[in-house]
């Protein structure tokens, strides 16, 4: 799948939004790319899914666990790990807590892992995510994503595949563009969503 047929994919299913967004990192930006659209449509989700676990195979070799960060990655890292053939598990948060592998889940000795996220923007869940795995025996080979709206400024701390790239930009609140101050922002990702 191309950089452009991904595009597609986001810009049918009316998941390219253009505004004043407050991103999960806190920085704003004119454009947001709501996966959660995407996800909804399982045919959608399993051609860009299909996709990403093609180019994983193709940079990193044989996959035995995709785990990705909760929420947003969940759904993803699922859908990649079936193409794959590999486990899909995830780390997740306690209130207060940094991102952990609950469940019973972990990474053995012997087994290759990666980190499958949706979008990456500055790179902090997947670091949050890679950072909860340390104590894992598995091998951590890399990370994936769907987009990499950083223009490849998002650092990881791994290798990093993404089915599409774009350099999208993101400013700090005291100091954004005029036209971007004159639109009312709009924080539309899970971060700040209190646990039930």
């Amino acid at each position: 799948m191309t950089p452009e047929a991904v595009l597609d994919e986001f810009r049918d299913a009316g998941a390219l939004l253009q505004g004043h967004f407050i991103l999960s990192s806190g920085l704003h930006s004119p454009t947001f790319l709501q996966k959660m659209t995407i996800f909804s449509d399982p045919a959608r989700t399993e051609r860009l899914c299909r996709a990403l676990a093609a180019a994983i195979t193709e940079r990193f070799g044989r996959i035995d666990i995709v785990v990705s960060p909760a929420i947003g990655g969940i759904i993803p890292g699922y859908e990649t790990a079936r193409h794959l053939g590999a486990r899909a598990i995830f780390v997740e948060r306690d209130p207060g807590k940094p991102f952990q592998l609950r469940r019973g889940f972990s990474i053995p000795a012997g087994t290759r892992a990666v980190i499958v996220e949706d979008i990456v923007s500055t790179g902090l869940s997947a670091r949050e995510c890679l950072a909860s795995l340390a104590s894992e025996a598995g091998e951590i080979v890399g990370a994936a994503c769907l987009i990499d709206r950083s223009g490849g400024r998002g650092e990881i701390g791994l290798p990093l595949v993404c089915l599409a790239a774009l350099d999208i930009p993101a400013y700090p609140a005291d100091a954004l563009p005029p036209e971007l101050a004159a639109l009312p922002a709009v924080k539309p990702g899970s971060r700040a969503i209190p646990a039930a």
